[in-house]
């Protein structure tokens, strides 16, 4: 009779183990662990090795190789569906030839032992019997470890555990030592990194789509044992996970797409839950709106009212825009079947959604009688929006007229209690948010005019009439947005002609102290990042108002580029029709840019007065010892805020919640950004991402963007990704990823301007230009292409950029 059986014929559990038997399959699968032979338990009846063993034990090693070997256990019952026996066995590793036979018959006497009886009373009751024994080559590992296809421990079977350990992995095994741990979901995003990680992010990847591979090949979970020597991954076992796992959840490959490239100008870095949630009130009924001035029935609109309440995702604290829902929104318009190419590129992302999402959503293009159907319908929202632009001056009107009712009533924020304060939202909410119906519509008009009439200017003027777009477009000194820069050069030189560059003087000055109260009157709720309500305003702190005011006394005046009025005889000469087209166009264009300007101002308002009303909701809560202070009111909800005073709230505890939402926002504030786009599959709760491995960045010296101020500056330039805790010396190029208004502290003391994001509308255009500060916009990857302290030189006009150090 043989003791030895071949890894090909080791497939019977009772004969071969457990453990023997899955290797076996493991090869029958298409895995390759280190080639195995199995030694029967007979071999040892007894406690003695029978003499018949020697002489197959020596043919069969000769066969599997010079060594080592592994020798390790093979019981009936081990590596089971029921209980996997782990380390209850003794396995000896690095076996030469000559040991082999004691190390097999030291594994055969471990299944008497009292750590085995003393697991079998604790499990399956039976009665202690010898293991079969294995007998492997030896893998040589750097790292080994063990990999879970489904968590053991909160039991989701989307997630892969992997524990792993330089060197060999018995000591991992037999719970002696502690392996680094990492977390991987289904998609293939790693959830944990250890630090100071022994194997890397694609090594770790490798390993949990091995032990994904011999869940699928075994049908159901698996726990496998793996090591990496200078040839590659090896699969040493596997067996079933014996622990109690949650159900498989069903399929979902619901994709949802989350992107920043546009919205981080309006909400950088991390966003509070309730500014988070105002936001998405806010476009919620603003997009509504929006839809039903260009004709969508209110049925329609009612039917995807889901669309528009999710037209936003917070990632680890970053607000992102939903980019499904809005081509959902983008669908239901008239047209949209006409030109789908065009009516995407409206979205103006970075990259294009995938035909999975374009094709499935929206109705196909319109062929024959629908065609003309869609045209008619183009018609009539044509006929609506000429209508609107005649009527445009009274809609402005009215608006102003309701906001300057409700923002400038005798209600007193400060005294008011919590029933007064909620009622006070809502009726902002109603009067305001509900019928934002100027700037919705003068926002739509300006876009169309915008592109119609650079498009015009371009056809009968070449370049020389883009250049005259930009030139008039830009330098309207009657647009808000400008005013602050204005004012601050007035009190500047008011400063430098007093002999006061000190921010703490300014105030002792009499006519500048007045100034400074007359711009905080106005522009007090304009502060970086102003469209968050955890910001703190101008008129909490004026601190960057005054230091932008001594900025610029200390520096030398700036000349600023004079505004000159088109010769519009000498660029139309000979076509007076063109001339007199071209005028009205540009001068009616130039009223929607400049209405477009002031109305966001108003948004900066009614944002600033919600900040208020919220901050007096937090000092009552704190008061009533709802909340420990004033500003934790910035971790509830909008809804959870009125819910607690209008008895709509679910939790009565709000003190837990927002502790909840500080450690959370304190663990996302210490992670990386997110990447600009996100895609995920089901759910879109905590969605996961692939940590970015750094954006390639371009070698050249030189490159060309928007140019929105002329002017050529050469310089050292600074990159400043805060201005609240970055500063920048006077003369220096400041280089930012984006800017807005509470940037005007900074941009007092720049030489020049170069913003990786923004238009010829931004407002770091339309400032830089007051300013008579060269600027460039839209220069992609600026901060990381541009080392901070590195000379460069900077065309207004042209755009152009380049650097002078290749060695930053």
């Amino acid at each position: 009779m043989s003791f030895i059986v071949e890894q090909d014929q080791s497939v019977d559990a009772n004969v071969v183990g457990g453990k023997a038997a899955a290797l076996s399959a493991l090869i029958r699968l298409g895995f390759n662990p280190p080639p195995f032979f199995v030694i029967k338990p007979s071999a040892f009846e007894g406690g003695r090795m029978d003499g018949k063993l020697a002489p197959e034990l020596d043919a069969v090693l000769d066969i599997l190789g010079s060594g080592p070997f592994a020798v390790r256990s093979s019981g009936r019952a081990e590596d089971g569906v029921a209980h996997s026996h782990a380390g209850q066995f003794e396995t000896v590793l690095n076996v030469d030839h000559a040991d082999v036979a004691s190390g097999a018959l030291t594994v055969w006497q471990s299944g008497f032992s009292d750590t085995v009886k003393t697991y079998l009373n604790a499990t399956s009751g039976g009665a202690s019997e010898a293991p079969a024994i294995i007998v492997q080559r030896m893998v040589n590992a750097d790292f080994a470890g063990v990999a879970f296809s489904a968590d053991p421990v909160s039991g989701q079977r989307d997630r892969v555990v992997i524990s792993a350990v330089a060197g060999l992995g018995d000591a991992l095994v037999a719970g002696e030592v502690d392996g680094e741990s990492w977390l991987i979901d289904a998609e293939g995003n790693i959830l944990t990194t250890p630090a100071d990680a022994v194997l890397s992010q694609k090594q770790a990847l490798e390993i949990a789509a091995l032990a994904r591979r011999a869940e699928t090949a075994f049908g159901c979970p698996q726990d496998i044992e793996w090591a990496i020597d200078r040839d590659g991954l090896h699969i040493l076992q596997a067996r079933p996970i014996t622990t109690l796992l949650l159900p498989k959840p069903a399929v979902d490959q619901a994709l949802t797409i989350f992107d920043n490239s546009n919205i981080v100008e309006s909400y950088p870095g991390m966003v509070s839950p309730l500014t988070y949630s105002f936001a998405v009130h806010v476009y919620d009924r603003v997009y509504r709106a929006f839809v039903d001035l260009l004709g969508v029935p209110d049925a329609t609109i009612q039917t995807n009212g889901a669309v528009f309440a999710n037209m936003l995702g917070r990632l680890d604290g970053r607000v992102y825009y939903n980019l499904v829902n809005w081509y959902r929104a983008l669908a239901l318009l008239p047209g949209f079947s006409l030109n789908r190419a065009y009516m995407e590129t409206m979205m103006g992302v970075s990259e294009p959604l995938p035909d999975e999402v374009t094709d499935a959503i929206g109705p196909p293009p319109a062929t024959g009688i629908a065609r003309y159907v869609e045209y008619l319908k183009l018609l009539r929202v044509g006929a609506g929006l000429a209508w609107q632009a005649v009527i445009l001056p009274r809609t402005r009107h009215r608006f102003y007229a309701r906001l300057n009712a409700a923002l400038h009533d005798d209600f007193d924020i400060a005294s008011a209690n919590p029933t007064a304060l909620a009622a006070q939202y809502r009726k902002i909410e109603s009067t305001l948010l509900d019928r934002w119906d100027a700037p919705l519509v003068n926002d739509f008009l300006c876009m169309i005019a915008f592109g119609a009439s650079r498009n015009l200017m371009q056809k009968w003027l070449g370049d020389r009439g883009l250049e005259l777009h930009n030139d008039v477009m830009i330098g309207q000194g009657d647009i808000v947005s400008a005013e602050p820069a204005q004012r601050i050069a007035r009190m500047a030189t008011m400063a430098r002609e007093a002999g006061v560059t000190d921010p703490a003087g300014l105030k002792e000055l009499p006519e500048i102290a007045a100034e400074i109260e007359s711009y905080l009157a106005k522009f007090g709720d304009r502060c970086t990042e102003e469209l968050k309500l955890e910001s703190i305003p101008l008129t909490d702190d004026p601190q960057p108002l005054l230091n932008a005011i001594a900025a610029q006394a200390s520096l030398t005046k700036r000349t600023k580029q004079a505004d000159q009025a088109p010769d519009w005889e000498t660029l139309f000469q000979g076509h007076p029709i063109r001339k007199s087209v071209a005028k009205a166009v540009i001068n009616w264009t130039k009223s929607r840019v400049r209405d477009r300007e002031n109305l966001r101002f108003e948004r900066t308002r009614l944002f600033g007065y919600a900040r208020r009303v919220f901050l007096g909701l937090g000092r009552e809560f704190a008061a009533r010892g709802i909340i420990a202070t004033p500003r934790d009111i910035f971790f509830l909800t909008k809804d959870e805020v009125l819910g607690a005073v209008e008895g709509a709230g679910i939790s009565h505890d709000p003190k837990a919640i927002v502790t909840m939402r500080q450690v959370e926002d304190r663990a996302a504030q210490d992670r990386p950004d997110p990447p600009e786009r996100v895609s995920l599959r089901g759910p879109a709760i905590a969605p996961v991402w692939q940590a970015e491995t750094g954006a390639s960045v371009t070698s050249d010296m030189v490159q060309t963007a928007t140019g929105c101020a002329a002017g050529q500056v050469t310089a050292t330039a600074r990159v400043i990704r805060d201005p609240r805790t970055q500063t920048l010396a006077p003369g220096e190029i400041l280089v930012a990823r984006h800017t807005d208004p509470g940037w005007i502290a900074v941009f007092a003391q720049a030489s020049a301007i170069v913003v990786e994001r923004g238009s010829l509308l931004s407002h770091s255009a339309i400032v830089a230009r007051e300013l008579g500060i060269p600027c460039v916009v839209g220069l992609k990857g600026a901060t990381q292409w541009i080392a901070d302290g590195q000379e460069i030189s900077v065309d207004g006009a042209t755009g152009r950029v380049e650097k002078h150090d290749p060695k930053l």
